[in-house]
């Protein structure tokens, strides 16, 4: 269907198709939208058609990704102990000026800083200072968000200070592991709660709790679009995964309680309750039509 003045007007077989594909309906989208259509009287949650990106999209998006990857590549080769978090994203301001990108976190929603860094335990949304020093032993979440022509990559990586601690770096061993677990749930017509419950099962298993009121999110056209990706969900609930979604995979996993605080200074870092360390990884991923594609890790 289109919308005409607020109305809907079937497509024929034979008109161009939604997509802008400039190809005849009946060959590009029609049997997905019959799809969608079952699930919908099924009673399962379908993604509106502006969540599916267009193959034209899709490559303007990896071309940000490419940033995104450089920018965590040269956060790796250089990140050691002594260094500042302004350090970090003076490199993430570096890298995004040679290629004419900005970093997405930058003045958003009044976000002061490029990139988030977040150490032990601060869960995400950690603020960069000159005044915060890695550690040896700490662990740190960089998170790192990139536009390039008005199209937005988000990714995130782990690193591990130095000699951490053995229980800590399993923390961060079994978040990429639940990353990676969730990844292979990520398949055409299937449901983001396959993925949620695989992730939630490998943490438990380990012992950890996954945080609950912060998740994934689309991406692609806007830094947060549709759909919110939680990790307590269950198989075969959320909503259904089509070709052409895109969304990021980031589950946050605390060695203690889920439970977690927001800093009454800066309303932004989110904190465990507890004190426990945290660990996150977060990758972008697109829904094909055999599987899955990793835009940004």
């Amino acid at each position: 269907m289109n919308l005409i003045n607020g109305r809907e007007k079937k497509i024929g077989r034979n008109d161009p198709c939604w997509c802008g594909s400039g190809k005849k309906y009946k060959v590009c989208h029609e049997e997905f939208d019959r799809k969608i259509d079952m699930a919908r009287l099924a009673g399962h949650i379908v993604p509106a058609r502006k969540l599916i990106k267009t193959p034209e999209q899709i490559a303007l998006i990896k071309e940000s990704a490419k940033v995104n990857v450089e920018c965590l590549d040269v956060v790796a080769d250089k990140i050691c102990a002594g260094m500042s978090t302004e350090e970090i994203n003076d490199i993430i301001n570096e890298v995004c000026k040679k290629h004419g990108a900005i970093p997405a976190p930058l003045n958003y929603c009044g976000f002061p800083k490029s990139v988030c860094t977040s150490i032990n335990d601060a869960v995400c949304h950690g603020i960069p200072s000159k005044d915060e020093i890695l550690m040896d032993g700490d662990i740190i979440n960089v998170d790192c968000s990139t536009i390039l022509n008005g199209y937005y990559s988000d990714s995130s990586r782990m690193f591990c200070i130095g000699d951490v601690d053995p229980e800590m770096k399993k923390l961060v061993d079994v978040c990429k592991e639940c990353v990676e677990l969730g990844l292979k749930e990520v398949k055409p017509w299937g449901f983001l709660g396959d993925m949620g419950q695989v992730i939630n099962d490998h943490a438990k298993a380990n012992g950890y709790s996954v945080v609950r009121e912060i998740g994934g999110h689309g991406v692609g056209l806007e830094f947060h679009e549709d759909p919110w990706v939680g990790y307590t969900t269950k198989r075969g609930t959320d909503m259904l995964m089509a070709p052409g979604m895109m969304f990021t995979i980031e589950p946050m996993l605390n060695a203690g309680e889920p439970d977690v605080f927001e800093d009454s200074e800066n309303n932004w870092t989110i904190y465990t309750e507890d004190g426990s360390p945290s660990a996150q990884w977060e990758i972008q991923v697109l829904v094909t039509e055999t599987g899955h594609e990793v835009i940004a890790w």
